[in-house]
């Protein structure tokens, strides 16, 4: 079992010669300058890695990449196992990552609460005090002056 400190050294290695060789080295046109390899990950013994990555596109762009990165597999893990040089080369899968997706989501649900500040701000310009502008009570001078009465005697 590798630590975690050259698992994590191993997917960084990964992740840049992937990433190079679908820039420099792999002239496959469905693997254009669209694709970008976002995150890498190795399993502790480091048999298996899985590199995650994004399509600047559609869902056709992306489907051609997926398939494009699948035919090229053989070739980027003879590139990582040249760089690498260990005693065995790890396999690689090829993820989609769900960041721009979970990004959208999460950029969908600040403009609904964006919508919802404004609706509220927008009904509150105009309102009033349900009470008295200043909720807390203050004791009359009256009060004061009994309180100070009876303490003194």
């Amino acid at each position: 079992m590798a630590d975690n400190a050259r698992a994590k050294k191993l997917a960084d290695l990964i992740r840049e010669v992937v990433a190079q060789k679908l820039q420099r080295g792999i002239k496959d046109p469905r693997l254009g300058s669209h694709v970008t390899i976002t995150d890498t990950r190795v399993t502790g013994d480091l048999r298996e890695a899985t590199v995650f990555y994004t399509v600047y596109g559609d869902d056709e762009d992306r489907a051609s990449a997926a398939a494009g990165l699948e035919s090229a597999k053989g070739i980027l893990r003879s590139a990582v196992g040249a760089a690498a040089g260990t005693k065995f080369t790890p396999t690689l899968a090829f993820v989609a990552d769900a960041l721009p997706e979970t990004a959208k989501t999460i950029e969908d649900l600040l403009d609904k609460a964006r919508a919802s500040d404004a609706k509220v701000r927008e009904v509150s310009s105009g309102a009033q005090y349900a009470g008295e502008a200043d909720p807390y009570r203050k004791p009359d001078e009256d009060e004061d002056e009994d309180d100070e009465g009876t303490a003194a005697e």
